[in-house]
């Protein structure tokens, strides 16, 4: 063989390593496919809340099954639709910005104008839980019972203050029935969060706390007293639901994650099947255990259907406690 020959021959090969190669990467490429960085999901609370808690838990355990890191990054306000909503005007719909979404986003639209819109502009991926919802007192306040409640409200109208997590929330809305079926009226504090309106509450600026289990840790620590929740059934705390002090309310507003309109289907699947696997995990259900949350799975298709259901919904229950837009 001749050094041409050779040359040639060697050329030839190094052509056919290098063509090789990039085959190589391109599959390998291809077989990474989405995602190539981290995730951010937004937690539209304030950190220490009871969706903080649970949001950085199910990013810990579904960082593991999509592959990248999931970043929490909280947005409270808005009645925990800033977040969303920005997403929604701002967000490239590449499957790296996901969101929660509460059950507001099928009150506020019925109760003021917004420029968002819960059914055209986010892409559903996944339900995942729903809240157990109660009120607190301070351990030392004179209000034994929400009997004691209803009673001292009747008596000074208007006067017995509580915080929520912002006006059109689950929170806000269940003291407001709670009020129309009581027939008393009391005095709504709006925050931003549940870890807002929990530091309300421990420095006296409010008399109750309505909220999911952001309250559970100072029940147990003797400094808060769990008046009523509103399940089906009693929770680990043992306090009366609202159903058996005769008040016919259950609630535990279920949310899920959502992406901006416009996301590629083959991404939401992939999505949807990573974090199927995180809400089955067991350190997630450990999680959902100690909030004492049900674990609410609904489908990609199924979750749309039923915010298109709860869009309407809604409008029923915003009307009857007298909050729908004029």
């Amino acid at each position: 063989m001749t050094v041409r020959n050779l040359k040639a021959k060697g050329g030839a090969l190094l052509a056919a390593v290098l063509a090789c190669t990039g085959l190589l990467q391109a599959g390998g490429v291809w077989a990474q496919g989405f995602p190539t960085r981290p995730i951010t999901l937004i937690c539209p609370w304030p950190p220490g809340g009871s969706t903080d808690t649970h949001l950085r838990k199910f990013a810990e355990v579904a960082s593991r099954y999509v592959g990248q890191n999931i970043i929490i990054e909280n947005k409270p306000g808005g009645g925990g639709m800033l977040g969303p909503g920005v997403m929604a005007k701002t967000a490239k719909p590449d499957g790296y910005t996901l969101s929660q979404l509460p059950v507001g986003a099928f009150r506020i639209p019925h109760m003021q104008k917004v420029d968002w819109d819960p059914l055209k502009d986010f892409t559903y991926i996944i339900g995942l839980s729903g809240y157990t919802f109660g009120v607190v007192v301070k351990a030392d306040s004179p209000h034994k019972t929400l009997k004691d409640v209803i009673a001292w409200a009747k008596a000074n109208p208007g006067k017995f203050s509580y915080g929520s997590t912002g006006s059109g929330t689950s929170p806000h809305l269940l003291m407001e029935e709670l009020g129309n079926k009581a027939g008393v009226e009391f005095l709504h504090v709006p925050f931003k969060g549940n870890a807002d309106s929990t530091q309300a509450l421990l420095g006296g600026h409010v008399m109750a706390q309505s909220d999911a289990t952001g309250w559970a840790r100072h029940v147990e620590a003797g400094a808060f007293r769990l008046l009523v929740t509103f399940g089906e059934q009693r929770t680990k705390w043992n306090a009366p639901t609202a159903k058996e002090l005769g008040i016919d309310i259950v609630s535990y507003s279920p949310y899920g994650i959502v992406a901006p309109k416009g996301l590629d289907p083959k991404v939401a699947r992939q999505l949807h099947d990573a974090f199927r696997k995180a809400l089955e995990d067991p350190d997630h259900l450990k999680m959902l255990q100690q909030l004492d949350q049900i674990n609410w799975y609904k489908s990609s298709e199924d979750y749309a259907k039923w915010a298109a259901a709860t869009f309407v919904e809604e409008r029923a229950t915003i009307a009857r406690v007298g909050l729908l837009a004029k």
